[in-house]
């Protein structure tokens, strides 16, 4: 069976004095049919070499999608509830001026995410401020697409996906700010622990490369635990 992915990206913004964390919006099916060599390591118990079967199909089909116009993909059979729980946010690339003149600032964040019964997408970010742990609540309606979901709070549109993840170790998140003056377009490092190994910030640098997003936009996030207990 191949891999489906759906793309979303993840802007941030300031705003009311917070910092805060904007999501994004297709699915395509990338990876190997049954019986292919590739399939032994998109079963593999190591997440790294998971993602080195998957990524380089995935840059293509992005690629791919870009020039033809369309919307980027999300993770095929996408399932909320392996996906729900805590998060790290350990790296983020955006083209959004406020994230790119705060960015030397961000240290690690914690989000949880859940699921409402009518599938929609709760997110509890806690930020760590100079002055204080802050708590920011979104809500992203789901989309008629597993994976991708949909907010218009503050009377913008915010476009988020889960483009991949093997649920235990990793997730990319992309999303989109839609309606606005300055759009703008985001990828987000989830990991379920502060560890980032580089051969998957490699790949993660593989990817938002392919999407026209540049070294001088990324951040890896410092580690922070001071608000992880605020959080639980």
């Amino acid at each position: 069976m191949g891999t489906t992915y759906h793309c979303s990206c993840v802007t941030y913004c300031i705003k009311w004095g917070v910092w805060g964390v904007l999501p994004a919006v297709g699915a395509i099916k990338v990876g190997a049919g049954k019986g292919s060599t590739m399939q032994p390591l998109l079963q593999h118990p190591d997440p790294e070499v998971r993602m080195t079967a998957v990524l380089p199909s995935l840059v293509l089909t992005l690629l791919c999608l870009m020039r033809a116009g369309a919307e980027v993909p999300v993770q095929l059979d996408f399932d909320p509830k392996k996906f729900a729980g805590m998060w790290h946010i350990m790296a983020a690339v955006s083209n959004c001026p406020v994230f790119l003149s705060m960015k030397d600032k961000m240290t690690s964040s914690v989000s949880t995410i859940s699921f409402t019964p009518e599938g929609h997408m709760a997110m509890e970010t806690v930020l760590p401020l100079p002055e204080e742990c802050k708590k920011i609540s979104m809500l992203f309606q789901r989309s008629g697409q597993a994976g991708h979901y949909i907010s218009t709070e503050k009377g913008e549109k915010r476009d988020l996906r889960v483009m991949d993840t093997d649920y235990e170790h990793y997730a990319i998140v992309y999303s989109q700010l839609i309606d606005s003056q300055k759009p703008s377009t985001a990828l987000q490092l989830y990991t379920r622990n502060q560890d980032v190994s580089s051969h998957l910030l490699q790949k993660f640098k593989e990817l938002f490369h392919s999407m026209g997003l540049t070294e001088d936009m990324l951040v890896v996030m410092p580690h922070s635990d001071r608000c992880t207990k605020t959080h639980k």
